[in-house]
């Protein structure tokens, strides 16, 4: 098979790097180029020391970059960011052969004043934005592999969404009174030095942030609400932990007329039966089982109440909430297995 180019735009940062851990282990990729303005003209492996010995191109500015020889761009750049960038790389009759997996916020939202409102910035790119399809790889596999933009869902809709969907389609649990309560790891706020997230700050500590209004509940509403083909609203609660990576999210919802536990536990099994990377488990779940890997996993328990349920889903915030979802998305769009460059263990401990 032939080499897929890839380049990957904001590769200094915490997504960039996890990109290029598992893309290096692929079998069909060349990494032909890193762009990043502000670390331009370095090699990677003067920013990040574990990086020495893989031969991996220098950093280069965006304008050194000619798209015409590459396949696939990842980007991994801040929200409002991607938007203007990636409508100027395919103005480019030249790029029109271009796969774009992006990351950030900018594609995700199917209304642009959806993004509006949610990210307080106007999208720049409407055009172009109409043609994305969001990345959730084992709900939308058919749409990503024809589609050339793909919106990667966000770390913390992806451990929410992946449980509830299936349960709403099939008109199993109520359409309201959906509660996710997640907590993450610090990477999941990017590089980028912020006085919140120095050592001091969140070392033993625990703390609530953007209580009902993270920007990740527009996102989780809009896919909830094309599911069960109406309105959906949910409250959402992230915290931070005092960790690197991974996302445990706890889900309380409660169960439809006659239903019973063990139908939300078939249900999930029935959907992801053939899914290498989501299990539901027959234990709880906790970050150790996932960290490092592309893999959800989901626990099903009953709550106090009789008709209530509880969900918990862990993954990895940089892993299947990002940089291995977007790889399992670039297999899908290649015809590749999907688990090319993916089969790792978790860090442990």
């Amino acid at each position: 098979m032939k080499k897929i180019r890839v380049a990957i735009i904001g590769a200094s940062g915490y997504t960039g790097i996890e990109l290029i851990r598992l893309l290096n282990n692929h079998p069909h990729v060349q990494i032909s180029q890193l762009i990043g303005n502000n670390t331009a003209d370095s090699q990677l492996d003067e920013l990040y020391n574990h990086l020495y010995n893989f031969n991996l191109p220098k950093l280069k500015k965006l304008e050194q970059v000619n798209f015409a020889e590459i396949d696939v761009v990842f980007g991994c750049l801040p929200h409002t960011v991607s938007q203007a960038i990636f409508k100027k790389i395919l103005s480019d009759q030249n790029n029109q052969h271009l796969k774009i997996i992006d990351l950030s916020a900018d594609f995700r939202f199917e209304n642009p004043l959806d993004y509006t409102r949610w990210y307080g910035h106007e999208h720049l790119a409407s055009e172009i934005q109409q043609k994305a399809i969001y990345g959730l790889s084992e709900i939308n596999r058919d749409k990503i592999r024809k589609a050339q933009i793909i919106a990667c869902p966000g770390c913390y809709p992806t451990s929410a969404l992946l449980p509830l969907i299936p349960l709403l389609k099939n008109q199993l649990i109520e359409n309201n009174n959906i509660i996710i309560d997640s907590k993450s790891g610090s990477s999941g706020a990017g590089r980028n030095a912020k006085t919140s997230n120095l050592f001091c700050e969140i070392n033993n500590s625990f703390k609530a942030y953007s209580i009902g209004k993270h920007r990740h509940i527009g996102e989780i509403q809009q896919e909830l609400s094309k599911a069960s083909d109406s309105e959906i609203k949910v409250d959402f609660t992230p915290h931070l932990l005092p960790v690197n990576r991974g996302i445990i999210s706890t889900i309380y919802t409660k169960l439809n007329l006659n239903i019973a536990i063990q139908d939300i536990k078939n249900c999930l099994l029935t959907a992801y039966n053939d899914e290498y990377f989501v299990k539901v488990a027959d234990h709880e779940v906790a970050l150790s089982d996932v960290v490092g890997t592309n893999f959800c996993l989901l626990a099903v328990n009953s709550g106090n109440n009789n008709n209530s349920v509880i969900i918990t889903s862990a993954l990895d915030n940089l892993c299947k909430g990002a940089s291995g979802q977007a790889v399992q998305n670039m297999n899908i769009i290649f015809d590749c297995d999907e688990k090319l460059g993916l089969e790792i263990m978790p860090i442990f401990p």
